[in-house]
């Protein structure tokens, strides 16, 4: 089971889940979701819990969104290098997901952080949905956390493949 996370905006426009749910099964953890406008263009963010990787994708259907977020996992999984039997093992624990409102402040903030940075990637007027994936790359190698001490630092890209390794080599 994954919880998709919801910020007040976003939460109306999905299919509510009666029971509140504990925790995600799955390596990356909960995926925190929030609505941008960018260029006048809706986008959504998503951020694994544990990862803090980044998925941006046009805002359709946004009511779809549990229906549909393996497959965003999967292929940011796969443009990330990621071996397919990792990837496959994450999918098969992300059935069902279940909807709830954020509850880390810190993911928000690391979201927060994002949603400045993204407009600096994107060209004003000169970009569409084939240029996301290029802003996820540039995303990913943003450490977080770095204020801390050395070994709280998370960096998105090199610590999604050790949450997937540890995870799915011990099962």
């Amino acid at each position: 089971m994954v919880v998709l996370k919801a910020t007040r905006k976003l939460a109306k426009s999905l299919p509510p889940t009666r029971h509140a749910p504990a925790a995600s099964d799955t390596a990356l953890g909960d995926w925190y979701v929030n609505r941008l406008v960018i260029d006048r263009q809706p986008l959504l963010l998503l951020v694994s819990a544990r990862s803090l990787l980044a998925i941006l994708t046009p805002a359709r259907d946004v009511a779809a969104l549990p229906q549909r977020l393996s497959a965003l996992v999967a292929s940011r999984l796969k443009r990330l290098g990621i071996r397919a039997d990792l990837v496959a093992a994450e999918m098969a624990a992300m059935k069902p997901v279940v909807v709830a409102k954020t509850t880390n402040r810190s993911v928000v903030g690391i979201m927060v952080d994002y949603a400045k940075m993204i407009p600096y990637y994107l060209p004003a007027g000169g970009w569409d949905a084939s240029s996301l994936p290029t802003v996820e790359a540039m995303l990913q190698e943003n450490p977080c956390y770095a204020a801390g001490p050395a070994d709280s630092v998370i960096h998105p890209d090199r610590d999604t493949l050790i949450l997937l390794s540890r995870r799915w080599h011990a099962a």
